[in-house]
């Protein structure tokens, strides 16, 4: 397996409809009755496209977070991504932003996620964020897609996103799910990424191995609507494919066991767009993707991985080619 070369650093704009403020707690030990005592850990703005923000600023790239923000916990949001020191841009909306809430329980290492819905957008600024998108997009090398549409989103606001860039010749990354997916189907975009459950939705079987994530890709690039896809199958790693290859991606070897999975398709998902800016090809870019994730599930709640846990695990990911002919 070649190593990851390349030293020039373009913008990524990240887009994040649905944003929340993470707050992170551990418990000793979680019980049904009575009250759980907790100690507060984190507090920190996530979401989809702020989360891959982040984990390219840890890559030493250059991102803008476009997001949307509201009312008092938008404006903790934003408090919170300044303080952080990350380039972002806020879109306005009358409602809050989500709060979600992370509890690591330290007796078993592992972490639940729970996360609100979110706030339903008003139709003025839906054409809002689509116009801030589209105009935004027209001065970046790669625009991410990615995370939770909000509650009542139309079905079709993703690919009309992408129909309004395309003139512009701007990349597109997609990590989205349901009817936001099926109906961008029909948009051409430059890669897919698909995690296990929303590629057992499109086949109609589970993703349990490699033979599985390939039939999902297979099914993006016979329908021509994308030209990379990419199906993540958990702990073995992830698929990659394009018009002529497959290319299998087992994952490295963990020195524990994992302990939360909140983040993992975030850091992937941003490893491997930092790599194509730098002009890398998209299997050695999902290469850096696999172990970005790999470095981020060793860690409790939703921290992403450090640079030079990722660089040390590459050397250990494995990649097996196969033919789409």
């Amino acid at each position: 397996m070649s190593g990851i070369e390349g030293t020039h650093v373009s913008t990524i704009l990240t887009v994040t409809l649905n944003p929340t403020v993470d707050i992170y707690l551990e418990a000793p030990r979680l019980i049904s009755g009575g009250k759980n005592r907790a100690k507060l850990s984190s507090v920190q703005g996530g979401g989809g496209g702020i989360n891959v923000a982040r984990c390219i600023g840890r890559l030493g790239g250059s991102a803008t977070a476009l997001h949307t923000s509201g009312r008092e916990v938008g404006r903790r949001l934003d408090r919170l991504l300044d303080e952080e020191g990350m380039d972002h841009r806020r879109i306005e909306i009358g409602s809050d932003t989500r709060e979600a809430i992370v509890v690591a329980e330290e007796w078993t290492g592992h972490s639940y996620h729970i996360v609100p819905p979110g706030p339903e957008l008003a139709e003025v600024e839906e054409i809002r964020c689509l116009e801030e998108i589209v105009v935004a997009a027209q001065h970046c090398s790669y625009v991410v897609i990615t995370g939770s549409a909000t509650p009542g989103l139309r079905d079709d606001f993703c690919a009309e996103v992408a129909h309004r860039i395309r003139p512009y010749s701007t990349p597109i990354v997609l990590d989205i799910t349901g009817m936001q997916l099926r109906k961008l189907l029909q948009e051409p975009v430059f890669l897919i990424r698909l995690d296990r459950r929303e590629a057992a939705d499109l086949i109609g079987r589970p993703i349990a191995n490699f033979n599985d994530a390939r039939a999902a890709n297979n099914y993006l690039l016979d329908l021509g609507t994308t030209e990379h896809a990419v199906t993540t199958v958990g702990a073995l790693g992830a698929v990659c494919s394009d018009r002529d290859m497959h290319y299998e991606i087992s994952a490295p070897p963990l020195a524990g066991p994992p302990r939360s999975d909140a983040c993992a398709g975030d850091s992937l998902v941003a490893a491997v767009t930092y790599q194509l800016v730098q002009g890398n090809p998209c299997v050695r870019a999902c290469e850096y993707g696999v172990a970005a994730a790999a470095a981020t599930v060793m860690l409790p709640g939703t921290e992403v991985f450090e640079r030079a846990t990722v660089d040390a695990l590459l050397p250990e990911v494995r990649t097996h080619p196969t033919s789409r002919r």
